[in-house]
């Protein structure tokens, strides 16, 4: 299996630093790209998140680059698509085809810089988060602000066997695979029917294990989360208010700037 998000979180030196300190720098950082009306912010925002991420929390870049530009098509498509079809003023490029003209405007070009630059902002506060902090913690956060449990439990145990049937997926799909069950469409279609059928029998029966276990471990409808005192140090509030006041600089004084 190879590695997951989580994998990285729990040798991240980050990951042994206050939650609800990382909590409130993307908080900040994902409302401040959000409300800027000019992309330096956002492009700003996003360089910090992704050095801190790279630097304090020891990611490699190259799989931080890979995990960056697994939605970068779809993004690039829509920023296409607004550059072409949305905003006014001065045509800078355009082309015709059969009777129909093309073109990129300032205001279009302006617009899809700022649709760009919000998306990388926010993925890279995200990945920040989910790159220095196990789901583990997240989950007894999330306890901490009185959210009801059933929700919580639910949803930590749906995260925790999406990886295990993804596993059994990938094996069922491999061994499909080396006899011959993708060779065509067909076949192909009717192999993956199969796989779907055995991964929800699969899951049905690992949720009946998973109730029996727990009710011999006197289960009572609430599952203990373990959190650990974490102190926020003096240097790490010197650096987020640096941070914070940076960017609420760049904010005062980009907020009206586009680039026509």
């Amino acid at each position: 299996m190879t590695n997951i998000l989580d994998d990285y979180a729990l040798v991240s030196p980050l990951r042994y630093r206050n939650n609800w300190l990382k909590l409130a720098i993307i908080t900040f950082g994902l409302l401040m790209g959000v409300s800027s009306q000019s992309f330096i912010l956002p492009f700003t925002v996003a360089l910090c998140m992704s050095f801190a991420t790279v630097h304090f929390g020891k990611i490699p870049v190259r799989f931080y680059l890979k995990i960056l530009s697994a939605p970068a098509v779809f993004v690039i498509l829509s920023v296409i698509i607004i550059a072409f079809f949305f905003g006014s003023g001065t045509e800078l490029f355009g082309f015709n085809v059969f009777s129909y003209r093309f073109g990129i405007n300032t205001g279009g070009l302006d617009m899809a810089l700022l649709v760009f630059s919000r998306t990388l902002s926010g993925m890279s506060c995200l990945f920040f988060l989910a790159l220095t902090t196990p789901m583990v913690e997240l989950f007894s956060v999330l306890k901490a602000t009185k959210l009801p449990d059933s929700l919580i439990e639910l949803s930590m145990m749906m995260y925790r066997y999406i990886f295990v049937f993804l596993e059994v997926a990938w094996g069922i799909r491999y061994a499909q695979s080396v006899r011959l069950g993708y060779k065509d469409w067909r076949t192909g279609l009717n192999s993956l029917a199969m796989l779907a059928t055995t991964l929800f029998i699969r899951s049905w029966e690992q949720g009946e294990k998973i109730f029996i276990s727990m009710s011999a471990r006197c289960y009572d409808g609430r599952i203990l989360f373990f959190e650990e005192k974490r102190p926020v140090r003096a240097t790490e509030l010197l650096l987020t208010g640096t941070y914070f006041s940076a960017i609420l600089l760049i904010w005062y004084l980009t907020n009206d700037i586009s680039i026509f």
